[in-house]
């Protein structure tokens, strides 16, 4: 009964998953379909067969304000103000607002470079807050009050938008029902490293498939955060930008679409951006977009759900794109139950006849349609992107333990703080950006991400000796990305530096100033002080207070002690191994040795050491037991064995009972051989090692617990209280 609930939890799972990984199918024809820019420009004049030949233009250029989001971005945030300052847009009818939440030398970064276009003419502001309350929403909604443009255009702090951004955006608002056009993203550093190269396929996947697929159809569309116009009728019809959720921009796309409003996308406007190069850090925006997106659907599902006025089609293409990132806990489940399965020596198949199965359909559904999807969108880039695809997959599975845990966040209601994304300013391959602010150290959940890597090559084992050898390669690319992923968690957090804060910013611009030459009087004196705080960090200097080097040196304990307690989990495996699993192995040889000799007394001695490393008793199947594993039974049949040779080597060998007796104790001995295959996989996982597995888990994660994290300077620069 509980081996028949465990099957059908896992294809129940199997077939959710499927649905989610057929819908991406289903986009992407209906992408190749729906070109979007072709579409648009039809759409827009009126031409049924196409509209190139017709020139988009504005008979006059409209007030545009541009806002520009930061937070702690002391790397990017200059490359970013003088490329909005390099438009191609007349100065006179364009505004700049730099929402400046920092914490740090950021703010003085912004304002002298904003000081510096306010004197070449340009309307840019420097706007700064007493709090941070909402995040990135409060500062739009805030700047938002004194924006003068009609039409509101949104960069992040890692994008480099080219001069002829607005040109070529803005005349798809001569369609008044358009409330967004929506750019798509570039990667200035995709091959920087594997990393980089698993999310620039992954972002091209969503922009050049999904968004394409819905742009201008009844099929809802999100706003990626950056890179886009909106018309400023548009978000305050819609409601304006709300701070419930970590992902204001799907949500605010989301409430346009259902009063009515259209949203297109640009597949031919590219503006470059700067991922993620951090493991840690891309682990922390795919988490935030994971448990935002969920935020959305317990918010808005109902509303769409429950509308009259929208196709059906329409619903479930929302409820897909708002819930997808279920497929993470859902992948844990499978990858944990599938082991499980074949350990029982469950039916798996769908037709006992064909075992391969599911690794076909596996191939032709998974990795054979990507690889053709990217053949379509890249013909001349296929190499490259296959090679990216491959750790796209790994990326992929690894992330499933952080954003599992995001999901539940989103779910349960827990307090919604906003992380942004670390930036170091990272455009060509071979920059370092270890030793710099802002680097993340790795988390609970990469210990987690190991005990599933650990999980899943048990699993692989388990599948060769039990006859299932076909379900070893999903098993093994899905252990793959976990140690893919809690490997460079654990690489790309040693040997970080623990930034400075040069200043304390509170709030606006004149108390700002104020404040900064009351410290600028104090530098001399300061200046002794602050070479007895220096530290060498990755044979830089790094300035820290007193309290920050004792975080640092806790922090480096603490990851030695856990390095220190992986060593230490790897030795008592191998002691393990050597004294449960390798007997056995032992004893099985010399099983197949027994049955090849052609003298009883021969096969007896190989019997009898057999016999020697055999347990006792017991059963290794503690959450099933069954006969054939029982060791105590395996004893009773030998002692049998063992018995009828001793009177089989008293017998004439070219008797006819001689050749009987022969021939069944060889039979027995084959199975006997067998039960103790079928037992070791068992005996890795033993109610013993579980237990032993789960004290080294929870000794790791009260570690982490016990650091004073509070205490941490990448906690204080990164956590700003909701005042």
């Amino acid at each position: 009964m509980i081996e028949y609930i465990i099957f059908v939890v896992f294809v129940t799972v199997s077939w959710i998953m499927s649905v989610y990984g057929f819908n991406f199918h289903y986009l992407f024809f209906l992408s190749l379909k729906n070109r979007s820019n072709e579409r648009i420009v039809r759409i827009l004049t009126g031409n049924s067969r196409t509209g190139k030949s017709v020139a988009l233009s504005m008979s006059e250029y409209p007030l545009v304000t541009i806002q520009l989001p930061i937070y702690n971005e002391k790397y990017v945030a200059q490359r970013l103000i003088r490329a909005v300052c390099g438009m191609d847009y007349p100065k006179d009818r364009l505004e700049i607002q730099v929402l400046d939440d920092s914490t740090d030398e950021t703010v003085d970064i912004c304002r002298e470079i904003v000081e510096y276009y306010r004197a070449k003419g340009y309307d840019i502001m420097h706007i700064r807050r007493n709090s941070r309350k909402g995040y990135k929403a409060g500062a739009l909604k805030e700047g938002l009050k004194s924006a003068k443009g009609e039409f509101i255009a949104i960069f992040d702090a890692d994008f480099i938008p080219p001069p002829w951004f607005l040109k070529r955006a803005m005349p798809y608002f001569n369609d008044e029902r358009i409330g967004l056009v929506q750019c798509r993203w570039g990667h200035v550093n995709e091959d920087y490293s594997t990393l980089t190269q698993a999310q620039a396929l992954s972002l091209d996947f969503h922009f050049l498939v999904e968004q394409r697929a819905k742009s201008l159809t009844h099929i809802f569309m999100n706003f990626n955060g950056t890179a886009g116009v909106w018309r400023r009728k548009c978000i305050e019809d819609s409601g304006g930008w709300h701070v419930g959720t970590l992902v204001e921009d799907l949500d605010l796309s989301y409430r346009a679409q259902m009063k009515g409003w259209k949203c297109t996308f640009l597949d031919d406007a590219v503006i470059d951006a700067e991922l993620p190069v951090q493991m840690n850090a891309a682990k922390r925006q795919q988490y935030r977009w994971a448990k935002g997106s969920i935020q959305c659907a317990l918010k808005l599902l109902d509303k769409i759900i429950l509308s009259k006025n929208l196709p059906v089609d329409t619903k479930i293409q929302a409820f897909i794109q708002l819930t997808r990132h279920i497929v993470h806990p859902l992948l844990l489940v499978q990858y944990l139950l599938l082991p499980l399965l074949i350990a029982i020596d469950y039916n798996i198949y769908p037709v006992s006849t064909s075992p391969i199965s599911p690794l076909i359909a596996y191939v032709l559904f998974g990795p054979a349609f990507y690889i053709y999807a990217i053949n379509r969108l890249f013909p001349e880039r296929v190499l490259q992107k296959i090679k990216s695809y491959f750790f796209l997959i790994l990326f992929f599975t690894g992330i499933s333990v952080s954003n599992t845990i995001a999901v539940f966040d989103g779910v349960l209601g827990s307090r919604s703080v906003f992380h942004r994304t670390p930036k170091f300013g990272i455009t060509k391959k071979g920059e370092d950006w270890r030793g710099k602010d802002y680097v993340l150290p790795f988390t609970k959940t990469t210990l987690l991400e190991i005990f599933f890597a650990a999980y899943g090559l048990l699993g692989v084992f388990i599948s060769i000796y039990n006859g299932n050898a076909v379900f070893a390669p999903i098993l093994a690319i899905q252990a793959s990305g976990f140690l893919y992923v809690a490997s460079y968690s654990i690489a790309h957090s040693i040997n970080i530096g623990t930034p400075y804060k040069s200043k304390s910013y509170k709030s606006t611009d004149d108390k700002d100033k104020g404040e900064d030459k009351d410290k600028d009087k104090d530098k001399d004196k300061d200046k002794d002080k602050d070479k007895e705080r220096r530290v060498k960090v990755n044979k830089k200097e790094v300035r820290v207070d007193k309290g920050e080097v004792t975080g640092m040196k806790k922090y480096s304990l603490v990851l030695i002690g856990i390095l220190a307690l992986l060593i230490f989990g790897v030795v008592m495996a191998y002691i393990g191994y050597s004294s449960t699993v390798y007997p056995l192995e032992k004893a099985r040889g010399y099983l197949r040795v027994a049955i090849t000799s052609p003298s009883p007394i021969e096969m007896l001695d190989y019997v009898v050491s057999a016999e020697a490393l055999i347990p006792e008793n017991g059963n290794p199947v503690w959450a099933f037991p069954t006969a054939k594993t029982d060791f105590a039974l395996m004893h009773k049949s030998i002692d049998g064995v063992k018995d009828r040779l001793r009177l089989l080597a008293v017998i004439p060998k070219d008797s006819e009972a001689f050749n009987t007796g022969i021939g069944d104790v060889r039979a027995q001995l084959a199975t006997l051989e067998r039960n103790i295959e079928e037992a070791i996989p068992y005996v890795y996982v033993s109610f013993q090692n579980v237990v032993l597995s789960a004290i080294w888990i929870i000794v790791i994660i009260l570690i982490f617990t016990l650091m004073k994290r509070g205490k941490s300077r990448i906690e204080r620069l990164e956590m700003e209280d909701m005042r």
